[in-house]
C-alpha cells in the first residue's frame, strides 16, 4: 500500500479559484501544495461547456485576474474557449504543472485530528489545510422527465455538450431559457431545421453591446498597463452601480427595468410573442440575460417558443405542460446546476460529520469562507461569495487573500489548527440574512438558483457591493477562529 503524500495545502478543483489560489502560493514560494482536479486539464466551467455561441457575461477586462491582466482580449466579452486558453496559460506560465493533479478526483476528505486526509482515485494525500474550489457550476442539474432517457436520438446537457451530435437539418429542442440557452438559442437558430424553445419562465433580458476590440486598442492595452488597469478600473465601477437595482431602490430597479421592456419591445414586433417573453416577477429576482441576438431569434419562422415546461418524452416526441405535441431528433438541456446542494459537501467530513449534513439547512460560512466543525478547511466560491451585479473573479480574489492570511497565522502560530466558532459563523450568517431580507431576491416574487428550496435563504449571493465582500472578508481576522491577533499583525 503506498503511503500518503504528506503537503502544507490540499486544493480541490483548478477552475478559476483553483488556480488563482495556485498561482499565488506559487508566488510566495512558503508552502507545498497539490491542485486535485478531477478532469484531465485546468479551466473548469470554461472547460466543461463548450456548447456553440458560449460566452462570458462579465466584461473580459474584468473577468480576470488583477495580478495577471490579459491585455489582447478579443472582445469586450470573451468566447469561452478563449477564457479556457487565458487559464490554461495562467497556469502553465506560472509553474502549476509540478503542483497538478489531473485525472484525480477526491472521494473523500476526513480530518484526522491534526490533518485532512484526502483519498483520491490517484492516491491519498495528508494536508495540512483544505481548501475546496469546486465551483457551483461544476454538477448539471437533469431534470427528472418522464420518458427522458427512452428519447430516441441525443439528450446531453449543455454543460456536457456532445460535438458528434449532427444537429444541422434537424429538429432539436431546447430545455430552458437562463443565461446558456440564450447562447445556445441563437447559435443554433438556422441551423437546425426547426428549434423548440420549451420556456418554463421567461427571462428578463437586457442589451449586450459586445464588438470585438480593434487591433490598436489591443496594442494600446499591451504598451500601456495602466490604460489597461483604467478600463478594469472603469468595468467595475459601472458594475458596482447595478447593486441599487438588487436592493430595490429606487429610481435604480425602474431604470433597469424600463431598459429591459424597452430592449424588448425594439426586438419583438410581434404583440403575442412579446406577452409571451416579459416576466411576471421583479428584474434581478432571477439571473438577467445580457444579449442582443435572443430575441431577434426566438422571433424566426423556424423556431417555436413553446411557453411551457418539457412535461414528458414519448420516443421522438416532447411534451409540453401546456399539452402541445413536438416532434424532435435532439434535446439540448440547459437546466443549469447544483448551486445550493453542492456535491462535495457529501465527500467532507469534519470532527462531528459531513458537510452535507452540516448544511442540510442551507449553506453557511464565517466569511463566506471558514466552517465550524471542519478545521482547517476554507471554501472559495461557496456560500453567499457569488454575485448578481459584478465579477465572480474579484470575489475569488478576496477569499485568495483570506486564505493566504490564514496560512500565514498558522505559520506564526506553530500550527495550532484554525477552526471558527460557532458564534462567529452565525453572527455572520444573521448580518447576511439581514442584509438579504429587503433584496430583490427574496422580494422579487419568483424562484432562482440563488435561494435555497427548503431553508428560503440566500445563501449562493453575497447581497452587497463587491467592495464590501472585500473589505468585509479580504482580510484574515483569527478573532473569530478564537485565537488572539499576532503580535504586529491583524
Amino acid at each position: 500500500m503506498t503511503a500518503p503524500v504528506d503537503v502544507d495545502v490540499a486544493v480541490v478543483g483548478a477552475g478559476f479559484a483553483g488556480i488563482g489560489l495556485g498561482v499565488r502560493l506559487a508566488r510566495r514560494r512558503r508552502e507545498s501544495f497539490v491542485l486535485l482536479e478531477r478532469a484531465h486539464g485546468v479551466g473548469g466551467t470554461w472547460r466543461d461547456n463548450r456548447y456553440p455561441g458560449v460566452a462570458c457575461d462579465v466584461p473580459s477586462h474584468l473577468y480576470s485576474f488583477s495580478f495577471r491582466p490579459k491585455p489582447d482580449w478579443s472582445r469586450v466579452f470573451a468566447p469561452g474557449g478563449e477564457i479556457h486558453d487565458y487559464l490554461r496559460e495562467s497556469a502553465r506560465d506560472e509553474g502549476l504543472d509540478p503542483h497538478l493533479r489531473l485525472g484525480t478526483e477526491m472521494q473523500r476528505a476526513r480530518w484526522d485530528g491534526a490533518r485532512w486526509r484526502i483519498a483520491t482515485s490517484s492516491g491519498t494525500y495528508r494536508a495540512r489545510v483544505l481548501v475546496v474550489a469546486a465551483g457551483r457550476l461544476s454538477e448539471p442539474r437533469i431534470p427528472e422527465i418522464p420518458g427522458l432517457s427512452d428519447f430516441d436520438g441525443p439528450v446531453f446537457h449543455s454543460a456536457r455538450w456532445d460535438g458528434a451530435a449532427a444537429l444541422a437539418g434537424r429538429r432539436v429542442g431546447v430545455v430552458g431559457t437562463g443565461a446558456s440557452a440564450a447562447q445556445i438559442v441563437p447559435a443554433l437558430a438556422g441551423t437546425a431545421a426547426h428549434l423548440v424553445v420549451f420556456q418554463r419562465t421567461p427571462p428578463w433580458v437586457v442589451p449586450r453591446g459586445d464588438r470585438a476590440y480593434t487591433d490598436e486598442e489591443r496594442r494600446a492595452f499591451a504598451l500601456d498597463p495602466a490604460a489597461e488597469r483604467a478600463l478594469r478600473e472603469e468595468l467595475f465601477e459601472e458594475a458596482e452601480g447595478a447593486i441599487g437595482a438588487r436592493r430595490r431602490v429606487r429610481p435604480d430597479i425602474d431604470r433597469l427595468r424600463d431598459r429591459a421592456l424597452a430592449h424588448l419591445t425594439d426586438q419583438v414586433p410581434d404583440p403575442r410573442l412579446r406577452a409571451r417573453l416579459r416576466p411576471d416577477y421583479e428584474i434581478g429576482c432571477k439571473r438577467i440575460v445580457i444579449s442582443d441576438d435572443l430575441y431577434p431569434a426566438l422571433g424566426r419562422d423556424d423556431v417555436t417558443l413553446e411557453p411551457s415546461a418539457l412535461e414528458r418524452v414519448e420516443k421522438t416526441t416532447a411534451v409540453a405542460a401546456s399539452g402541445a405535441h413536438h416532434p424532435l431528433d435532439a434535446l439540448v438541456l440547459a437546466t443549469g446546476f447544483w448551486t445550493t446542494r453542492l456535491p462535495f459537501a457529501q465527500r467532507i467530513e469534519g470532527r462531528h460529520g459531513l458537510l452535507a449534513d452540516r448544511w442540510a439547512d442551507g449553506m453557511t460560512a464565517h466569511a463566506s469562507t471558514a466552517v465550524h466543525g471542519f478545521p482547517n478547511m476554507f471554501v472559495l466560491n461557496g456560500p453567499n461569495a457569488s454575485l448578481g451585479h459584478n465579477s465572480a473573479v474579484y470575489m475569488i480574489e478576496a477569499q485568495i487573500d483570506h486564505v493566504l492570511g490564514a496560512l500565514d497565522h498558522l505559520a506564526a502560530t506553530a500550527g495550532r489548527p484554525l477552526e471558527v466558532t460557532a458564534e462567529a459563523e452565525e453572527a455572520y450568517t444573521r448580518e447576511i440574512d439581514a442584509m438579504s431580507a429587503d433584496t430583490v431576491w427574496l422580494q422579487g416574487g419568483c424562484r432562482s438558483w440563488y435561494v435555497d428550496e427548503s431553508s428560503g435563504r440566500l445563501t449562493l449571493l453575497w447581497p452587497g457591493t463587491a467592495r464590501s465582500f472585500r473589505a468585509r472578508n479580504g482580510t484574515f481576522d483569527p478573532r473569530p477562529y478564537g485565537q488572539p491577533p499576532r503580535v504586529g499583525g491583524a
